[in-house]
C-alpha cells in the first residue's frame, strides 16, 4: 500500500510539473505569436489553467515532502502525549478540510458539467476541463492527509524534520 501511495504522489508532482512545463508553452506561444505575427488566442486562459492545476496537483507531494509551512510554535511547547494529542487534531482538522476542499471541488466540476460552462474568453474552454486537475489535486491532497493521521495514530509518522526545525 505504501509503493502504491508513494506512487500516487509521486505522479501527482509530475503531473505539476507537466503543468509547469504546459505555462512555459503558452508564454512561449504569445511571445512567437506577437514576433512572427500570426494569432493565438486563449493561451493566457489556457496558461491560467495550467497554473491552477501546477498548484493543485502539487499540494499532495509538497505534504508529504513536510514542505507546507506550519506554525509549530504551540506543538512544540508542548511534549509526550500532549504534543501527540495537538498532532492528531491538527491532522484531523487538516483531513476534514481537505475532505470538504476536495467534495466541493467534484461539485464544481460536475456542476461546470452539467450547465455546460464555458470561459468567458474566446477560446470558450468548457470549464470542468481544467477543473479536472483541481478536482484530482485535491482528492490526492485529501488522501495525503488521510495518509499522514493514521500514519501518527499508529506512531509511525517522522517527527525528526519537525524537531530539527525547532532546534534552528
Amino acid at each position: 500500500m505504501r509503493k502504491l501511495l508513494d506512487l500516487l504522489y509521486a505522479g501527482s508532482a509530475w503531473l505539476a510539473s507537466l503543468s509547469m512545463i504546459g505555462v512555459l508553452l503558452m508564454v512561449l506561444l504569445t511571445i512567437a505569436s506577437r514576433f512572427f505575427g500570426f494569432s493565438a488566442p486563449g493561451t493566457d486562459a489556457y496558461a491560467g489553467y495550467a497554473m491552477a492545476g501546477a498548484g493543485f496537483m502539487a499540494l499532495a507531494s509538497t505534504l508529504k515532502a513536510r514542505e507546507h509551512i506550519r506554525v509549530t510554535l504551540f506543538a512544540g511547547m508542548l511534549k509526550g502525549r500532549a504534543h501527540k494529542v495537538a498532532e492528531v487534531l491538527a491532522l484531523l482538522i487538516a483531513t476534514l478540510l481537505a475532505a470538504f476542499l476536495a467534495y466541493y471541488s467534484a461539485q464544481l466540476a460536475y456542476q461546470s458539467w452539467e450547465i455546460e460552462d464555458v470561459s468567458v474568453g474566446i477560446d470558450a474552454t468548457p470549464l470542468w476541463i481544467p477543473q479536472l486537475f483541481m478536482v484530482a489535486g485535491t482528492l490526492v491532497f485529501f488522501i495525503a492527509f488521510c495518509d499522514e493521521l493514521i500514519l501518527e495514530l499508529l506512531g509511525k509518522r517522522s517527527h525528526a524534520e519537525l524537531e530539527d526545525a525547532h532546534h534552528e
